[in-house]
C-alpha cells in the first residue's frame, strides 16, 4: 500500500485516477483548490477510510510527509478555463510544478507530471512522436497553457538531472468520458450538451481539423503503467488514442446518437487552433507492456452521453 498525492484530484481525470488508486488499495490524498475541479466528482469518495481531501492551491507551497508518489494534474485544461486568467494558468503550470518537485524531493517520492499534446502546438509533423519539438506560438492566446506545460516539463528534467528526483512525464491527448464538466468548453462536452438541449452544434472552422479521442478508462490504465515503469524510463510519453476523427465526423456521430432536430452551425476558427492532432503511441506500446486504448469512440460516447443526460435532469 502506498500513500499517494493527487493534485487536481477533484477534476475530470483526477477523480477517475483517485478511484482507481483507491480500488488498488492505496491511501489517497486529493488536493484541489476547486478552480475547475468539482466536489461532485469526489463526493462518493469522501467517506472512504483511505481517502482524504485538502483544499489547497499549489501555486503556494504544500507541506506533506510520508508520500510515495505524486500525480500532478493541477491546472486548468480547457481553453475557456485556461484563457480566463492566462497569468494564473502559467503560475499553475510553473510555480505549481516547482512546489510539487520540491515536495517530491523532500519525500523521496516519485512524481508524474501530466503534460499535454498542446506542447506540440499546431504540428508540422503528423502523427506527433515524442521527439518532435513542436510548433508553438509563444505569444498567442493559448501560450499560457502550451508554454506553461512545456516549462513544467523542463523543470521535471532539470530536477531529475540536478537533484535526482524520480520523474515521469506523460503527454495526454484529448480525453473524454463520464465526469467531464458539462460547461468546460471542450468539443465533446459542448457537442453532447448542445444536442441534448436541442441546440445546434457549434463547429469552428469547416470541421476538417482532426483530433484523436481517448476514453478515460484507457488513459488511467496507461497512467498507472507509466508510474510503475522502470526508474530509467522518464518519458515524455504520449498517451492517447491514435484513431483520428475530423471534428465534423464527431459532430455527425453525436447527432446520430442523440436524436433530435439539432444541426451543425459553423463559426470562425479560433486563433492558433491546431489543424491536426494524433499521437504516435509506439513508445508507450514498447515501454508500457503493450498499452493501447481499447474503447472505440462510439462505445465510449454511450456512457458519456448517459452521464450528461443525468447532469441535465
Amino acid at each position: 500500500m502506498k500513500r499517494i498525492l493527487v493534485t487536481g484530484g477533484a477534476g475530470f481525470i483526477g477523480s477517475h485516477l483517485c478511484r482507481r488508486l483507491l480500488k488498488d488499495g492505496n491511501d489517497v490524498v486529493c488536493v484541489d483548490n476547486l478552480y475547475t475541479g468539482r466536489m461532485e466528482n469526489i463526493e462518493g469518495l469522501m467517506e472512504h477510510r483511505q481517502f482524504a481531501f485538502r483544499k489547497h492551491n499549489i501555486i503556494e507551497p504544500l507541506q506533506m510527509d510520508g508520500l510515495d508518489e505524486i500525480y500532478n494534474l493541477a491546472c486548468p485544461a480547457s481553453p475557456p478555463h485556461y484563457q480566463k486568467s492566462p497569468t494564473y494558468t502559467t503560475k499553475s503550470c510553473v510555480l505549481g510544478m516547482m512546489h510539487m518537485l520540491e515536495l517530491a524531493a523532500k519525500n523521496h517520492a516519485k512524481i508524474m507530471q501530466f503534460s499535454t499534446s498542446e506542447v506540440y502546438g499546431n504540428p508540422k509533423v503528423h502523427p506527433q512522436p515524442e521527439g518532435y519539438w513542436g510548433n508553438v506560438n509563444p505569444i498567442g492566446i493559448r501560450a499560457c497553457y502550451d508554454e506553461g506545460k512545456r516549462c513544467a516539463e523542463t523543470l521535471c528534467f532539470d530536477y531529475h538531472r540536478e537533484f535526482g528526483v524520480q520523474v515521469k512525464v506523460i503527454r495526454i491527448f484529448n480525453t473524454y468520458g463520464p465526469g467531464m464538466d458539462p460547461l468546460d468548453g471542450r468539443v465533446v462536452s459542448n457537442f453532447i450538451m448542445q444536442a441534448l438541449q436541442g441546440k445546434d452544434l457549434t463547429l469552428y472552422g469547416d470541421g476538417s481539423q482532426t483530433r484523436s479521442f481517448c476514453y478515460v478508462d484507457d488513459l488511467v490504465e496507461g497512467i498507472l503503467r507509466m508510474m510503475a515503469s522502470g526508474d530509467t524510463f522518464t518519458g515524455p510519453v504520449n498517451l492517447g488514442n491514435p484513431t483520428e476523427f475530423t471534428i465534423r465526423e464527431l459532430a455527425g456521430m453525436i447527432l446520430e446518437m442523440v436524436p433530435g432536430n439539432s444541426k451543425i452551425q459553423y463559426q470562425e476558427l479560433p486563433a492558433d487552433d491546431p489543424i491536426k492532432r494524433k499521437p504516435d503511441i509506439s513508445l508507450a506500446q514498447k515501454e508500457l507492456g503493450g498499452w493501447k486504448p481499447h474503447v472505440s469512440l462510439r462505445d465510449g460516447l454511450v456512457p458519456t452521453i448517459a452521464y450528461f443526460k443525468r447532469c441535465i435532469l
